[in-house]
């Protein structure tokens, strides 16, 4: 269904003020790491042409053709990300475990698009507040309190959520955007002859007479494209059609533009290597074009903020991160959300790296590694989605797949280079989150697993209960359980110790399935079991949080005979014993007990009337 067009230039709008931050503020320091950074290279009229000729294919080939054209086709229903991309993968792909190894690869992709999101605020803010030392040295002592001050406000704007974030830096962007392209424009009135750039032969020729050191320059390159993961994983905020709309109206030529002019700005005086975007304005607008420099770097940081807030929510309801608080922050949109505990986290992390680093070109340093693998596994997923959803050809998914993992894997060379250099940062944080999840993933299948060797049998239990004469007292009882097997723990705890059963009896199981939403028709599984108990399945996708009472009034309409008054849930609360002979590591099983404790009570997470909850407690050995 299209979108109204007030709709759709809302929406566009939007997504200019969170979307596009991260890549449209990479001027501020992409070109300059080229030629002033550690690895920078002499800002010669041959090298700066090369250089400009790699910026404008990077760009093309990366971001308009790979990401814009190609892998945001890889929708999931509306939503984007390497999580939603790597739910696509059918669950036949190949046998169990090549499936394995690709939700492997996505889950670690997804971890490290965590520590991207970690940096980039934090090199954002940096290169933007170090152009007050350009207008005058006296503000240099200042520069990482002011930075720290305004990612600290960042933070603390995203309760309003990305509908009014976007809304407040839409505007902004567009003036940014026209006033970098306009800066550029200028400075290629005075070097035409920088156009040529566009031509791939400077590239070949660059890389011909650098060598190695053209290939280490690559990895400051690559700072040109660092915002299109996040511009993937933020496609379900805004749809794909405002975003591609929004790039190539406004964002890409702008960009083209200012690199242009950097690069004429260089061939006339190679000595503004040292600050080339901030040399491109007239020395009485510095200022205030570092304000607006400011504002714009604020924007790149929401950008990959909201990206991880939406890897965070499909990695709760896809079951690889434990339940946390999910705000809602639109009530139009599905995919605006706020979640505090990863905002917070995110942000103690992010001043944590500009008080070590203390500089935009120390923290380039650090950029990319992260960015590049994700990339990568990205391209090894849509390859996948491409031959079993899209119905490619091998040899047309193959070629199209080969000349984007070549860039890949180009890049990913060229930013292992940064590792020592802090490069570790991001790949630390990465591993560490890819820890969590995987931890998360693996225990709850282990419990799963000795929940059901302990299990009684339903249809046995079922069998004997006329047998057992138990009472039988008026209402009805909801056992929620993760499983559909067996008798729920908690129904068995109960009969034992209250010697009593509801007149009705339902055992609830909520599943996740791997699309965003499901619809009504298939929300509710009815099942009569006969003796007055009901086996009922509530189905979510993995963009929505369940709400468990709304589900069982959906329920009573389609024929469970409960009295929506007279409804009391019972909950199990397991305490996880770590034990030497479970299927993870002893320090593994600790870890996933701990994360268990401080997971978001189910109570809250399904909606549940906290008056109308009974908890029973178990031991269960991991």
């Amino acid at each position: 269904m299209s979108q109204p067009s007030a709709s759709r230039a809302a929406l566009t709008l939007a997504a200019l003020g969170v979307v596009f931050g991260d890549i449209g503020t990479s001027p501020l320091y992409a070109l300059r790491e080229c030629f002033h950074g550690p690895h920078g290279i002499a800002p010669t009229p041959a090298n700066v042409l090369g250089v400009l000729s790699l910026i404008f294919w990077a760009l093309v080939l990366v971001i308009s053709v790979k990401y814009v054209s190609h892998v945001m086709r890889a929708s999931n229903h509306g939503e984007g990300g390497i999580l939603a991309l790597m739910a696509l993968i059918p669950p036949t792909y190949r046998g169990p475990q090549s499936r394995g190894v690709l939700l492997g690869l996505g889950l670690f992709g997804a971890a490290l698009l965590y520590g991207d999101g970690v940096i980039t605020p934090a090199v954002s803010v940096l290169g933007a507040v170090e152009g007050l030392s350009t207008a005058t040295p006296a503000f240099t002592p200042y520069i990482v309190p002011i930075s720290v001050t305004i990612i600290f406000g960042i933070f603390l704007l995203q309760y309003r959520g990305t509908a009014s974030v976007g809304a407040m830096f839409g505007p902004v962007m567009i003036v940014w955007f026209v006033v970098i392209a306009g800066m550029g424009v200028r400075w290629i009135g005075f070097e035409p002859h920088v156009l040529t750039a566009v031509n791939p032969v400077h590239a070949v020729r660059f890389f011909a007479a650098n060598g190695y050191h053209g290939f280490v320059v690559l990895g400051s390159v690559f700072l040109v494209v660092t915002g299109g993961e996040a511009l993937y994983a933020d496609m379900g905020h805004f749809g794909a059609g405002p975003i591609r709309l929004a790039w190539f109206g406004l964002v890409f030529p702008a960009l083209l533009l200012n690199y242009m002019g950097q690069g004429a700005l260089l061939l006339q005086h190679p000595d503004a290597a040292v600050q080339p975007f901030y040399r491109l304005a007239p020395p009485a607008l510095v200022v205030p074009l570092v304000g607006l420099a400011t504002a714009a770097a604020c924007i790149a940081s929401q950008a990959l903020i909201s990206a991880v807030f939406s890897l965070t929510r499909q990695a709760v309801q896809l079951g690889y991160s434990p339940r946390v608080e999910i705000r809602h922050t639109s009530e139009t949109t599905i995919g605006q959300i706020y979640i505090p505990t990863v905002n917070w986290a995110l942000m103690v992390a992010t001043i944590a790296l500009v008080l070590l680093f203390r500089s935009s070109s120390a923290l380039a340093a650090a950029y990319g590694v992260a960015v590049t693998a994700t990339m990568a596994v990205t391209t090894v997923l849509a390859y996948v989605v491409a031959r079993q959803i899209w119905g490619w050809s091998r040899w047309t998914a193959g070629a199209v797949t080969a000349v984007f993992i070549v860039i890949d894997v180009a890049f990913f060379g060229a930013n292992l280079l940064k590792v020592l250099q802090g490069g570790w940062v991001p790949l630390a944080m990465a591993a560490f989150v890819y820890l969590l999840m995987s931890t998360w993933k693996t225990g709850r299948q282990i419990l799963g697993a000795r929940l059901r060797e302990k299990a009684y049998p339903l249809d046995q239990f079922l069998k004997e209960l006329p047998r057992s004469h138990p009472d039988r007292v008026a209402g009805s009882a909801i056992f929620m359980t993760g499983s559909g097997a067996g008798v729920p723990p908690t129904l068995l705890h109960n009969l034992r110790h209250n010697k009593v059963l509801h007149a009705n009896v339902v055992l609830l199981t909520v599943i996740t399935e791997e699309i965003p939403e499901v619809p009504d028709a298939r929300r509710v599984d009815i099942e009569p079991l006969g003796l007055g108990f009901f086996r009922v399945t509530l189905r979510y996708g993995f963009v929505e949080e369940p709400d468990v009472p709304a589900a069982i009034a959906l329920a009573r309409g389609r024929g469970l005979p409960i009295d929506k008054d007279d409804i009391t849930y019972f909950l199990g609360r397991e305490t996880l014993l770590a034990t030497a002979t479970g299927g993870m590591a002893t320090w593994r099983e600790g870890l996933f007990s701990l994360m268990s404790k401080n997971a978001m009570r189910a109570t809250a997470f399904f909606r549940i009337p906290p008056e109308r909850v009974v908890e029973l407690g178990m031991h269960v050995e991991l």
